[in-house]
């Protein structure tokens, strides 16, 4: 199993300016080695007996002509332009693979960052050994101290560095845990689970917007190649990476707590890429981190012997009653609460949530009544609103909760 370590660096002035220049000596070479890729590739199509591209190849004609013709290449670790070409690679294989676009030119100040090979580096407490630099202090501990390393990218974000550093662990042993199942409604103001408990969405950009939007209008002002403009796009990526951070560290806490806790623990199959074609909910979808929830979930539940049930994308959760399961025809978004037929109350979020619990232990387990849905707290039948279905018998209460 192979987990990773991203940690940042204190740098001083000498270290940040080798490590500026090995993410340049892998740009180089990646470009480089593209170039070569296209030219190769031509000339094989109208000449067969031609050499096709190849990384392999390229990374051998580069170390050939490296020394002669790219001497400052030798300043930086040997792994920089060697595991870039390789990156082209995986690249070309991905495209001819259909699973991504052409590869492209890399850019200075883009993805700036260059990858150690194993055996290339070291990790001793909060230290780092880069070859040709030496060590280099880490803000904190190696995660997984007795781990095998495979492999460390240094890469530059936010106008400082980071170490990714894969390791590898062995498959951890699952316990026999006893069944129990949760099921979570996500919305862009909270996440509700299926016992009532309601976690605040932390809006991270919606209240960094303003700050972020004063920030980019003094970067627009900023003349191209100054020193100004570089220090005001810094500012705009700070803000950015402190948005992006504050979503990751409530997702990472939200989904560790919740593997922990349950077994079975059942979600909604979003269309999270049409969610964002509606111009007014884009930002505050997005700003959710609905996809990245779901990811952190089915890749953390098997490491706690948890299970993930996906409901289909047209599994009515909202609609649904929990107690009677009959079904409404209309409710819209703006209603938050209902009260059915059976005289059940009901909260919108935590009814499809209860519905998204009974659907995943149903999946899970033989049982299909072990689980039984509690009565949403808190709510009280209000007076039937003029959206009544007809022939449903259902009462919508216009609760905005």
């Amino acid at each position: 199993m192979h987990r990773v370590h991203k940690v940042a660096l204190d740098l001083n002035n000498v270290q940040a300016t080798y490590m500026a220049k090995a993410a340049g000596t892998a740009r180089f070479a990646y470009n480089w080695a593209l170039a070569q890729w296209k030219e190769q590739y031509e000339r094989s199509r109208t000449d067969p007996e031609a050499i096709k591209p190849s990384q392999l190849s390229l990374r051998r004609r580069l170390n050939a002509v490296k020394a002669e013709q790219f001497g400052w290449m030798l300043e930086v670790t040997k792994c920089a332009p060697q595991e870039a070409i390789i990156d082209l690679g995986r690249a070309f294989a991905n495209f001819f693979a259909g699973r991504a676009g052409f590869p492209s030119f890399h850019r200075k100040g883009e993805r700036d960052s260059f990858r150690l090979s194993p055996g290339q580096f070291a990790v001793q407490g909060r230290r780092l050994r880069i070859p040709n630099l030496g060590w280099v202090k880490m803000r904190e501990d190696l995660r997984w101290p007795d781990a095998r390393l495979l492999s460390v990218t240094i890469s530059k974000r936010r106008d400082r560095w980071f170490a990714s550093v894969v390791c590898d662990l062995p498959d951890p042993v699952r316990e026999p845990r006893p069944v129990a199942a949760v099921g979570i409604d996500v919305g862009t103001g909270a996440y509700v689970t299926s016992d009532a408990k309601i976690t605040a969405v932390p809006r991270a950009y919606r209240k960094a917007e303003a700050q972020l939007r004063r920030a980019q209008q003094a970067l627009s002002r900023k003349q191209r190649g100054s020193k100004n403009r570089a220090r005001a796009r810094a500012r705009v990526a700070r803000i950015h990476g402190r948005t992006a951070d504050v979503r990751a560290n409530w997702l990472h806490q939200l989904t560790r707590d919740l593997v922990d806790e349950y077994s079975v623990i059942g979600i909604e199959d979003l269309n999270v890429r049409g969610m964002t074609k509606n111009k007014r909910l884009a930002k505050s979808v997005l700003d959710a981190g609905f996809f990245e929830f779901r990811r952190q979930l089915e890749y953390k539940a098997p490491e706690s012997g948890a299970q993930v049930v996906v409901a289909d994308r047209w599994f009515p959760s909202s609609k649904t009653c929990n107690a009677c399961g009959a079904r409404t025809k209309h409710l819209p978004l703006q209603v938050r609460s209902w009260v059915c037929e059976c005289g059940t109350s009901h909260h919108r979020d935590i009814n499809a949530a209860i519905n998204l619990r009974n659907n995943a232990a149903s999946s899970a387990v033989s049982a299909c009544g072990e689980f039984s849905a509690p009565d949403p707290p808190g709510l009280v039948p209000g007076r039937p609103s003029s959206l009544d279905e007809a022939g449903t018998g259902h009462q919508l209460v216009g609760d905005h909760v």
